[in-house]
Order: C-alpha cells, then sequence, then structure tokens
C-alpha cells in the first residue's frame, strides 16, 4: 500500500470497479432492466433474494424511495443478512441442499415473475437451486455475481456449477475473490470489502433502467417516494393500492 489513507485508498478501489461495471456490464444492465419492465408491464412480479451480506443489496431495492413498488423481497428464514445466533448458522444455511425448493414451494413466485438473485460468490447450493428451481417454474432469473469465482473456486453445489449457469441475463460485479480491496504490511489479512457498494450499484442501475423503460412505453413505472417528503405518503398509498395484488411486502 502506499503512503495515502486507507480511507481514500478504499473509495478510488470502489470508484474503479463501479467504472468498470458501468462500461463492462453496460449490456447486461440494459437486458436486466428490459427484462423487469417487460414483466411489469405483463402483469408480472418481481422478486429480489439474496443471503448473507448479499441480502442488503437485494434489501435495498425493496419499499425503497425512488424504486420500483412491485419489487418484493424472497426472504429464506435465517440467511437474511445476520439475523440469526449464531451468525455462522446463516453460512451454514446457504450450504444446504433442498432448502430453495421449500422456500419456493412456500412463496408466491409463478410462471411469468422475474427473480432477481444475488451472490457474490454463486457456489452455494442455496442460490444456484434457488435459480435452477425458479426457471423451471417459469421464472426469469436474473443474477448478480462476481463470476471471477466460477473461474478460482469450487463449487459447493452437487452440479458443480455456480449461479452463474442458471441465469437468463448475468450481471457481474468484477469483485475479486475474497472481496478485500486493500492490504497493508501491518495488517494480517486483507481487507475493505466493496461487493456491498458495487452490487447495489449495479441492482439499482438495472432498477432505474426499468422505470426508465416504461416510461418510454408510455406506462407510468410504479415509483415510490420518500415518505419524509412532502405528499409522499399520499403518493405512496396511491401506488401500493394500484399494484396491490403485486407487493407482498404490505400484508
Amino acid at each position: 500500500m502506499s503512503d495515502r489513507k486507507p480511507a481514500g485508498l478504499f473509495i478510488d478501489a470502489a470508484i474503479d470497479l463501479l467504472r468498470r461495471v458501468r462500461d463492462e456490464e453496460a449490456e447486461a444492465i440494459e437486458a436486466a432492466g428490459t427484462l423487469l419492465a417487460d414483466t411489469v408491464q405483463s402483469g408480472g412480479r418481481l422478486f429480489a433474494f439474496g443471503a448473507g451480506h448479499s441480502s442488503l443489496a437485494a434489501q435495498d431495492v425493496v419499499y425503497r424511495a425512488g424504486g420500483l413498488a412491485l419489487m418484493n423481497l424472497l426472504a429464506v428464514p435465517g440467511v437474511v443478512g445476520v439475523d440469526v445466533m449464531p451468525a455462522t448458522l446463516g453460512s451454514a444455511l446457504e450450504r444446504v441442499d433442498g432448502l430453495a425448493g421449500a422456500v419456493l414451494d412456500a412463496s408466491p413466485l409463478r410462471a411469468g415473475d422475474a427473480l432477481v438473485i444475488i451472490s457474490l460468490s454463486g457456489r452455494n447450493a442455496l442460490p444456484v437451486e434457488m435459480a435452477v428451481n425458479a426457471r423451471a417454474l417459469g421464472v426469469r432469473v436474473i443474477g448478480v455475481t462476481s463470476v471471477a469465482y466460477a473461474a478460482e473456486t469450487r463449487s459447493r453445489h452437487l452440479s458443480g456449477t455456480f449461479l452463474k449457469d442458471h441465469c437468463d441475463i448475468v450481471l457481474d460485479s468484477k469483485i475479486a475473490v475474497g472481496d478485500a480491496e486493500l492490504t497493508l504490511d501491518t495488517v494480517p489479512a486483507p481487507f475493505a470489502p466493496a461487493s456491498t457498494v458495487v452490487t447495489s450499484a449495479l441492482v439499482q442501475a438495472m432498477t432505474a433502467t426499468a422505470a426508465a423503460a416504461l416510461a418510454d412505453r408510455g406506462v407510468e413505472p410504479p415509483l415510490l417516494r420518500s415518505g419524509n417528503v412532502d405528499g409522499g405518503h399520499e403518493w405512496n398509498g396511491r401506488v401500493l393500492e394500484q399494484y396491490r395484488d403485486r407487493i407482498f411486502y404490505r400484508r
């Protein structure tokens, strides 16, 4: 590491990654946003799933000011962030075969819907099976992952495949294996993960693309407004009522 301070180095690293995904993933982002717009226009529902810290990016697009009101969180008990004790249980559950099938069987997902699956490594059983089973139901799947893991690690699924192998569209976050941007002689391990910053930006870019695509077609995007601006609650109440049959987080 140079003499520059770690804070600045980390921010610069995150900016470099954001520029990479802006330039290198532009076509995939456009395709993913178009898929979401198509789903909304055709009467489908939108869902997002992520396990562990990948769930943060999924949660960021659900019931979000400036976001699509139709985006629902597909929650798996025990793997949404660090909501269980011990926290290591969540990581263990990601490796359990069959869990994704049980979750989907109990979920409202159906043919014609779209599911965004976020998994940095894409190597565990849960995201792989979630994608496989969802597509078998007729659900379109967008995967947000780091493709580097498929080249540098082994899959933990019996098939030997990764999330990226079972998606209609893949958004590559470009995050290096290990998810740590900085090293320092006095620190025994790499540190400063950037996956949340980059993944959230990818997902927000995708939803922004969807909103603009709907508007271009003459369809008012079902967007939420901040409840902290005048008229925000009234606006949201109208949108939530209009799309109440496609929104599940309000029940």
